[in-house]
């Protein structure tokens, strides 16, 4: 379930602010946010995998936090990745 390195490359290209940032707000929500959804499509299909439930619950959790800490620091950026990203701003 976790990103291959290819795709994780990208995306932190995408959303760093240099091409070795891995630390970054903006890229911490961007791998959150694919890791999110590749877990929602697995649990489309196995229903019954409760053990991937708590961890897509507890991933969900950890990037509310990071989103409610980059809103309060950086508003401009965060209303910019929310619309790259295709998220709802509901923090």
């Amino acid at each position: 379930m976790a990103l291959d390195a290819a795709k994780k490359q990208e995306i932190v290209k995408k959303f760093g602010r240099n091409e070795n940032d891995t630390g970054s707000s903006e890229v911490q929500i961007a791998l959150l946010s694919t890791r999110i959804a590749e877990l929602t499509e697995h649990l489309k299909t196995f229903k019954k995998d409760h053990a991937s439930r708590l961890g897509l619950l507890k991933l969900v959790g950890q990037r509310r936090r990071l989103m409610r800490y980059f809103k309060r620091t950086n508003r401009v950026a965060y209303d910019k990745l929310v619309a790259d990203l295709g998220i709802r701003d509901n923090i």
